[in-house]
């Protein structure tokens, strides 16, 4: 097999899963009992609190709260900030963002709120005028995605966050899901109140994630029960998951191994866009992850071509994960105003740390008489 949607999820790392297996064996202790069984595992929760910050260049350890992903994470900030001013009734967002946070605003819109969605351009990019303009007394929240998940386009996160800081009250999260381990983040120096991270994006466990809330923000918790995460997530920890974020923090943290990846993605892209005619990129080629390379193949069904490739043992997507199943056009490729021509045989190739040149070789051997296949059977339909 040869696995190229890592934007939808990675192989944990050798090292995440040695680090986790005595969590599920022998140290099992409840972190919250007092006991000295129990010891290592509230040391260990903090010693993963400490990595996740120093990932993300947070001020301290206290700034994580651990949850169950990114979704939570997301629903968390955005849920979080309109209670903390209910009369507050305005959120912004992206038109581009990852369906946590699209339906999470498309059902709060239903619910009365306002929902400004700011579009992007043709390469994904996003007008931060527009988000200078669209701030108001009453905008609770600004949530604006890192680095988009189908194109790889990274936004102007700090710029952003500035415009927000300057122009309003609102706070400002950001989804960083697809970003952490393939970019460098230092959250301390920047304006970014909330941010959204998830364990089985960069190596580690799925099913753990945290979000990082700005130290003297009081965020609501949305989880009521016990004490634990220091009184603002109830609920026993999930300390082997907990285990394996940190581990795969320390990991990620070292974005060194992002080089050979890019240069791969740049290989492959570039090799099919001269090989193979109507071919096109989605999204802005210089600003965005070094991993993804979002490409159309006019002519050929995006869901033939994954259903092809996967015949031969490749792993792609046709976009994000959490919609593959609905067989409709991306909602990012169509905020982005990509023909339905291109975006109806779009496919996103997202490469990893474990991917090798070996594996980009294959692909490229075989893809351009797939094409030359599905392309013939479409025009004879």
């Amino acid at each position: 097999m040869i696995y190229l949607d890592n934007n939808a999820t990675t192989r944990s790392s050798d090292g995440v899963v040695e680090a986790m297996i005595p969590f599920l064996a022998d140290s099992y202790g409840n972190p919250s009992s007092a006991y000295s069984f129990s010891r290592s595992s509230r040391q260990a929760i903090a010693n993963a609190r400490e990595s996740t910050a120093e990932l993300i260049g947070a001020s301290g350890p206290e700034e994580i709260v651990f949850t169950s992903g990114g979704t939570e994470s997301d629903n968390w900030a955005i849920r979080g900030a309109l209670e903390m001013r209910p009369n507050a009734k305005h959120v912004i967002t992206t038109a581009v963002e990852h369906e946590a946070v699209r339906n999470l605003c498309d059902k709060l819109e239903i619910y009365g709120l306002e929902i400004t969605r700011l579009p992007v351009d043709r390469s994904g990019a996003v007008d931060l005028e527009e988000l200078r303009a669209s701030l108001r007394d009453d905008t609770a929240v600004v949530s604006m995605m890192f680095a988009n998940n189908e194109t790889g386009v990274i936004f102007p996160i700090e710029e952003a966050a500035a415009i927000v800081k300057a122009g309003s009250d609102a706070l400002f999260h950001t989804d960083a899901v697809n970003a952490i381990g393939k970019t460098g983040i230092r959250v301390a120096p920047t304006g970014i109140d909330l941010l959204s991270i998830s364990a089985h994006k960069f190596h580690g466990p799925k099913g753990i994630g945290a979000l990082y809330i700005r130290k003297g923000l009081d965020l609501p918790s949305t989880s009521i029960g016990g004490g634990q995460e220091m009184g603002r997530r109830a609920g026993t920890e999930a300390v082997h998951q907990i285990v394996g974020l940190g581990k795969a923090a320390e990991l990620a943290a070292d974005t060194g191994p992002m080089k050979k990846v890019g240069a791969m993605r740049d290989r492959l892209e570039n090799t099919i866009l001269e090989v193979i005619a109507g071919t096109s990129v989605n999204g802005d080629r210089q600003r965005r992850l070094p991993n993804t390379s979002n490409i159309s193949f006019i002519g050929a069904n995006g869901d033939a071509l994954l259903a092809a490739l996967n015949d031969i043992g490749v792993c792609v997507s046709t976009g994000s994960a959490c919609n593959e199943g609905d067989h409709r056009i991306s909602p990012v490729l169509k905020a982005m105003e990509v023909p339905f021509a291109e975006a109806s045989g779009s496919i996103r190739f997202s490469l990893g740390r474990y991917n090798s040149e070996d594996e980009i070789d294959f692909v490229l051997e075989n893809l351009p008489s797939i094409i030359q296949r599905l392309r013939s059977i479409a025009a004879q339909a």
